[in-house]
């Protein structure tokens, strides 16, 4: 075992920054993602998710700050690290003249830790004919043997890019979540990319939202949405706009009933409710969707 696999984080990023021309596309970014469970990445298109991973994964060299996987820099010792990561990106980029047999073979030879048992296991729970040419594969197709070859080998990190493009909403919850329990029931990580909220809702353990290459939070998927509350509030008069207060994201409304999308503690919000003389004629939760339209529009 290395003395690294010890630590707590599996991946380290501290205070790093990349620039595309004149767009910043990573901004003084910093996270720590915990070794075991489900983590989920979202943000837009454009947020910065794909150029974090491609930093992670050692194709792209900070361009200052520093990164670390398994206690190791990715772009310099990549046969250390890519060794032991399994990764699936949304452009599936698989090569077409090969049968699945073939790729499953072709792949093997790169990772010594490959389970040929369990990749014939998962090509029969994908359904995937071992002599069908990838060329002919439908797109939810490609997405499953794409799938098979970042899992055959039992990576301790797993790293999904939009993993569910072009998958259907049945096969999606299915498979995705099922493979994504698995893996992390075994004590194994993974990070989980997307734009499809209520997915990675549905699955995470831990959440940071980035937007225009910031990150904008980062936490236990518990306490999340414990935190955030949308309150319907109603005040004695008519209001042009909503008064700030403690803890509001964003508000929408008019007259005397307004909408506020909060974040803080559910006692101390009704508080400031009534500070502001107005009343809370209801509380709900927020969807983790929800929450990230209220923060990146705060």
């Amino acid at each position: 075992m290395h003395k690294s696999d010890c630590a707590d984080s599996i991946i380290e990023i501290h205070d790093v920054s990349r620039q595309f021309g004149k767009t910043t596309a990573l901004d003084h970014v910093s996270l720590s993602i915990p070794r075991g469970g489900v983590f989920g990445l979202i943000g837009g298109n454009g947020a910065g998710k794909t150029t974090l991973i491609k930093h992670i994964l050692g194709m792209l060299k900070p361009q200052s700050g520093s990164v670390r996987v398994f206690g190791l820099d990715p772009v310099q010792n990549p046969v250390e690290t890519l060794g032991r990561i399994g990764y699936l990106t949304e452009d599936r980029d698989l090569p077409d003249w090969m049968r699945v047999y073939e790729l499953m073979r072709y792949t093997q030879a790169f990772f010594p830790r490959w389970d040929q048992k369990y990749a014939e296991e998962l090509r029969e729970t994908f359904d995937l004919d071992p002599n069908s040419y990838l060329k002919s594969l439908s797109r939810g197709q490609r997405a499953r043997a794409g799938l098979l070859i970042a899992l055959a080998h039992r990576p301790e990190l797993l790293v999904l890019d939009e993993p569910s493009s072009g998958l259907d909403p049945v096969v999606r919850r299915d498979i995705l979540g099922a493979i994504i329990r698995t893996i992390a029931e075994e004590g194994r990580t993974v990070l989980f990319s997307s734009h499809l909220l209520d997915e990675v809702e549905r699955v995470a353990d831990q959440v940071t939202m980035i937007h225009q290459g910031r990150i904008v939070l980062s936490e236990a998927m518990d306490d999340v949405k414990l935190r955030h509350r949308r309150l319907t509030v109603r005040f004695g008069t008519p209001m042009e706009q909503a008064p700030a207060m403690q803890g509001m994201l964003t508000t929408e409304g008019a007259g005397t009933d307004w909408v506020y999308y909060c974040s803080g503690d559910a006692s101390q919000l009704r508080a400031a409710v009534e500070s502001l003389g107005a009343i809370v004629v209801a509380e709900d939760a927020l969807s983790l969707d929800e929450i990230f339209v209220s923060r990146i529009h705060n």
